[in-house]
């Protein structure tokens, strides 16, 4: 009777394991098979943290973040950590297959040429804050002294090349090709030079640094904060059209996932505004305005 319970016993673990074994192994093969999926169709689960990429050279960008972080996420339930490549293909496809929550160091222009270049599905879902913008020169004090035949440094990237002569044009300077977008306008685009400017095209983040070899150089202010040319060697600082302002930009295929919805609402808080319009930051003040209506 004893060795018949005993058999009983074993045979009924054996049963068990066996059972545990065969669970434990379609748990595995459906967790394998999610992952795969999930993989091949791009899906991204966003946590509580979310991931914003910023320009690094832009140390005023990872302010705005910090503050946006410590102020105004929280009540919406998220954090944000402040990440920065240097590679903008890299961080836009980052944003795109949804690594990166999201990018705030592009205007509608730059963004239209990445995405045209280079196939990515991207959305610019609001405007955030705009980038102050001007003419510096260590050889002349104003506008108006630009000598004909003047050397002018511009960005030599499209975007903010268009920018660079929109800002020439709008003042009179020069004229560029009516059939063009003005704000996307290149060198060869000028119509009409009646002062001969001479252009020489650089990377942005070079152009404070050739300053004493040309008449005037044209780009960010808080790229010529960093490069320590100060303020007052600006001779024009015209205001900052709407057009040219900084966008949340969204990896398009995650526009509804809730998490995102968070972010976006947390950027259209209005203590942003507040904060850009009276924040005492030298890295922000001055650098960044709270978007205009025009």
């Amino acid at each position: 009777m004893s060795e018949t319970n005993a058999n009983f016993e074993i045979k009924k673990r054996s049963s068990l394991l066996w059972i545990v074994l065969v669970v434990a192994v379609l748990l595995i093969a459906g967790g394998v098979f999610y992952y795969v999926k999930s993989q091949r169709s791009g899906v991204v689960t966003f946590g509580d943290t979310l991931k914003v990429h910023y320009e690094p050279a832009e140390a005023g960008e990872e302010h705005i973040l910090k503050f946006i972080s410590e102020h105004i996420a929280p009540d919406y339930g998220i954090k944000i950590e402040a990440v920065g490549l240097q590679d903008d293909i890299l961080g836009n496809t980052a944003v795109a297959e949804g690594e990166f929550a999201g990018s705030i160091y592009e205007h509608q222009w730059y963004l239209k040429q990445l995405v045209e270049a280079h196939g990515l599905e991207l959305t610019a879902v609001l405007p955030v804050f705009q980038w102050s913008f001007g003419i510096y020169s260590l050889k002349h004090n104003s506008i108006k002294e630009l000598p004909d035949g003047a050397l002018i440094a511009i960005p030599v990237d499209i975007a903010n090349q268009g920018q660079a002569l929109w800002l020439l044009a709008r003042e009179g300077l020069i004229e560029i090709n009516p059939q063009v977008e003005p704000r996307i306008a290149k060198i060869r685009d000028i119509s009409s030079n009646p002062h001969n400017f001479k252009f020489k095209e650089l990377d942005f983040l070079t152009l404070p640094r050739i300053l004493d070899s040309v008449d005037a150089s044209i780009g960010y202010i808080g790229n010529f904060d960093a490069g320590k040319i100060p303020r007052e060697r600006g001779i024009f600082f015209p205001p900052v059209p709407k057009t040219f302002a900084s966008q949340l930009v969204i990896g398009t295929k995650y526009l509804d996932d809730p998490q995102i919805k968070k972010l976006i609402a947390v950027f259209k808080d209005k203590r942003l505004d507040e904060y850009l319009r009276t924040t005492d930051d030298p890295l922000v003040q001055g650098v960044y305005t709270a978007v205009s209506q025009n």
